[in-house]
């Protein structure tokens, strides 16, 4: 491609709104453009690097026996009614309604669809295992669209969902799914750990989640550095082991702790320590509010609490429903007396003269005996972990890490089919319903991701595996016949082995030198001077590296350093 003819409109400055690094790239090197919050148009540049990832995906996942369709974007409002979903994922699911009024969902996924497709064709042992997979847009109306591609209201994704008899199957397509993924981020030029993650809105019990290590990222993983333990912070574990709180058990006591709410000013204002506290925090868990209590040094982890009482939706409760309720503001709440379900984490146990609500008004009880006060409560871990916690594989203490989620798979189990009726026939020839699997990856988000990965204080430096081209090639002087002659040769010699952007343009060397850095191919190679003596200048962008080569070394020179190159 002659870069006089490529539409790249490069950018010196950095756009105000954009605060990832990805995206004030892909903004400066001309790859995308906003269209509206969270929704961007792809250019050339942008383009050939997705097609890159499809085709990393489309190789493995083919590899893997998956096999590719192509479902529509709009689907029926009925479908996610037979699931309950329609009702229950939320304001980020896309609505609307056609001339004859009938209601439809723009995809946010793709489950109910691929369901209602097999329901009627999938109907023997005989047919499974089945793995279909697509590469389509998606859309989320995502309250606060932001960092670019990393989380948007339009995005590309490449969803398959799997199919089988058995549960001992599904294990095995998941192992082989898990596998797959890693192959396909080993080859995109990944840095990423596959951690245990929450099923979130699409269900499920068993998945993970593929995370790339960067700053920017909006997911906290946990992990050790001596095992392979790893997990988002929603679902990392905390072990039931907590020493007893060293205090006399004393009748309980109702105080008034005038205006003091939180935490730390009613510990103040009672001269104790936060450790020995009762924090009580209100979730609508499935339409009923339910309270989750935990020490008041921790924080309530709102998926464990779901997941405790398997549920499927979890809300911060309303202040108004809560006052309803209580006859008192939050602050003031607590478990003693509770009108609604209390669930409480493990720590709370350990309690032998805690504080906690008096669910009135500006009062708190005092001597708190869990083994007294709450011995009808039940016991789940409830809490986020905090770093130098004991890893659950007690290999241990546990860190964080920031990272982008860019895969994710699951066992889906029949949530979906039993609700849409999706049943085969085994071999006795009864009827049981399909068992299903899903798996994610986020691809216009792994391009930002491999992006915030790769790139220095010049620009984007692309792995090989997806840069938009492999070689460019400059004429660094366009008035010197010298070295246009030398270089329209070697484009037309190049271009039958490697993918070749030809900066023919009649810029400055500077100006040419910087767009080559700011869109960050691997390989660059200048002619310039010694063009008359067949002599060229090659640089390797992720090492900075350069060294002269006669033309007739060239083509060895750069197969070498493309190998070379991750």
């Amino acid at each position: 491609m002659k870069q006089s003819r490529l539409f790249m409109p490069t950018l010196r400055e950095v756009p105000a709104d954009a605060e990832a690094i990805s995206h004030q790239l892909l903004v400066r090197g001309g790859f995308m453009r906003q269209n509206a919050a969270g929704i961007y148009s792809y250019l050339p540049l942008g383009h050939r690097v997705l097609h890159n990832i499809q085709t990393i995906i489309r190789e493995e996942m083919n590899r893997a026996g998956a096999q590719e369709l192509l479902m529509p974007a709009i689907q029926p409002a009925e479908l996610w009614e037979e699931t309950g979903r329609w009702g229950i994922y939320g304001p980020e699911l896309m609505r609307l309604t056609d001339r004859h009024d009938r209601r439809f969902a723009l995809g946010a996924t793709h489950e109910e669809l691929i369901t209602s497709i097999v329901r009627d064709e999938l109907n023997s042992y005989k047919k499974l295992p089945v793995n279909l997979y697509q590469i389509q847009t998606k859309y989320r109306d995502e309250r606060r669209p932001r960092f670019g591609l990393l989380r948007g209201r339009e995005f590309l994704m490449k969803d398959s969902y799997s199919f089988h008899a058995t549960q001992d199957d599904l294990d095995e397509e998941y192992t082989n799914m898990y596998n797959a993924y890693s192959r396909i981020f080993d080859r995109i030029g990944l840095k990423y750990r596959p951690v245990v993650a929450d099923s979130g809105a699409i269900g499920g019990k068993d998945t993970h989640e593929f995370q790339a290590l960067a700053e920017i990222g909006e997911d906290t993983i946990v992990y050790t550095d001596s095992s392979t333990y790893a997990a988002n912070i929603e679902m990392a574990e905390t072990l039931d082991r907590y020493d007893m709180q060293a205090a006399d058990v004393l009748a309980l006591d109702k105080v008034d702790t005038k205006d003091n709410k939180t935490i730390e000013d009613v510990a103040r204002f009672l001269n104790v320590d936060p450790k020995t506290t009762i924090k009580s925090v209100l979730f609508n868990v499935d339409g009923e509010t339910v309270m989750a209590i935990v020490r008041g040094d921790h924080e309530a982890n709102d998926v464990k609490v779901k997941n405790a009482l398997g549920g499927l939706d979890i809300q911060m409760e309303e202040e108004a429903t809560i006052i309803d309720l209580f006859g008192c503001e939050p602050g003031t709440l607590g478990p003693i007396h509770s009108p609604v379900k209390v669930v409480a984490d493990y720590a709370v146990k350990y309690l032998v003269d805690a504080v906690c609500g008096a669910n009135e008004a500006n009062t708190h009880y005092t001597h708190v005996n869990a083994e007294r006060d709450l011995s009808h409560l039940t016991y789940h871990d409830l809490r986020f972990v905090v770093e130098g916690d004991m890893a659950p594989d007690e290999s241990g203490p546990v860190r964080f890490a920031r990272g982008i989620e860019v895969g994710q798979v699951f066992k889906l189990g029949t949530r979906y089919s039993e609700a849409m009726g999706a049943t085969f026939l085994n071999e006795e020839g009864r009827a049981e319903p399909l068992i299903m699997g899903c798996y994610g990856i986020g691809v216009s988000r792994t391009l930002s991701a491999v992006i915030e990965q790769h790139h220095d204080d010049r620009g984007i430096v692309w792995p090989k595996s997806v840069a938009p081209f492999d070689v460019h090639l400059i004429a660094i002087n366009t008035k010197d016949e010298a070295q246009v002659e030398l270089a329209n040769r070697l484009y037309d010699e190049l271009s039958s082995t490697y993918d070749v952007l030809y900066d023919d343009r009649k810029e400055r060397a500077g100006v040419k030198f910087a767009d080559a850095d700011l869109i960050g191919l691997p390989i660059r190679i200048n002619v310039g001077k010694k063009a008359s003596e067949g002599i060229v200048e090659v640089k390797v962008r992720a090492t900075g590296e350069v060294l002269e080569t006669t033309v007739d070394e060239l083509p060895r020179v750069i197969t070498t350093q493309l190998n070379e190159a991750k």
